[in-house]
């Protein structure tokens, strides 16, 4: 098989993986034919999650609303704890503006979020 062409496909290919799992282990061979055909396999799977299930990064936005949520925090809030006025936050929001280093600094500190993000 030269790649994974529909979603039954797929699902038995799993279904494979996690049975040779049951037999595979860090001690196994690197020639064992069972070690081998997990090894294609999970390439073959790989390949199709890839092309169809693939990871859309979240903007900053997405990200600060996360975690504003999860604290229960509104703009206005936020903007006390940040120091700015909400008008800024919710530039922020919209993506009409980007925060300052110093204010990037502080989202960091304050809600826990990845400098990655915040610094593209």
């Amino acid at each position: 098989m030269a790649e994974i062409k529909n979603e039954s496909q797929y699902e038995a290919m799993i279904e494979r993986i996690e049975e040779l799992l049951k037999v595979v282990s860090n001690d196994t061979h690197l020639t064992d034919r069972y070690f081998l055909e997990l090894d294609v396999i999970s390439n073959l799977v790989e390949e199709y999650e890839e092309k169809y299930y693939t990871v859309k990064m979240p903007t900053l936005p997405e990200i600060i609303m996360d975690e504003m949520n999860e604290r229960g925090l509104s703009q206005k809030q936020l903007a006390e704890i940040l120091g700015v006025s909400p008008s800024r936050i919710s530039e922020y929001m919209t993506g009409k503006a980007e925060p300052t280093l110093k204010v990037a600094r502080l989202l960091n500190q304050k809600l826990d979020i990845d400098a990655d993000f915040l610094l593209g």
